[in-house]
């Protein structure tokens, strides 16, 4: 049976009380006698465990465990073929000598 927490508004008091999924909220607060009773919630620790997972909860790339970890995506192999062409082109770009100046002549 789960184990709930409860808190009066008037008075303060807090306590825990076990009681089944089926059982009605207490309402009634046992030290003043006043309808002001109210469950705490409380956050709930969670750990994920497993290999697609890091020890700070967050998922690995693309959701792969480790053993396929060393296989690339389509996504990752395109953009380095990207990449490499645009590098490609910055440097064909730089080895390039700029053209020479023309010559105008001028007319009186």
């Amino acid at each position: 049976m789960p184990i709930y927490t409860y808190r009066c508004e008037n008075c303060g008091v807090q306590f825990d009380q076990t009681q089944k999924f089926s059982d009605p909220p207490l309402s009634k607060c046992p030290e003043c006698g006043k309808k002001t009773l109210l469950k705490v919630y409380q956050p709930v620790g969670i750990v994920f465990k497993g290999s697609g997972f890091y020890a700070t909860d967050h998922r690995s790339p693309s959701g792969q465990s480790r053993t396929t970890g060393d296989k690339k995506d389509e996504k990752s192999e395109k953009a380095e073929k990207i990449a490499e062409k645009i590098e490609s082109k910055s440097e064909s770009v730089a080895s390039k000598e700029p053209a020479a100046p023309t010559a105008v002549s001028k007319k009186d």
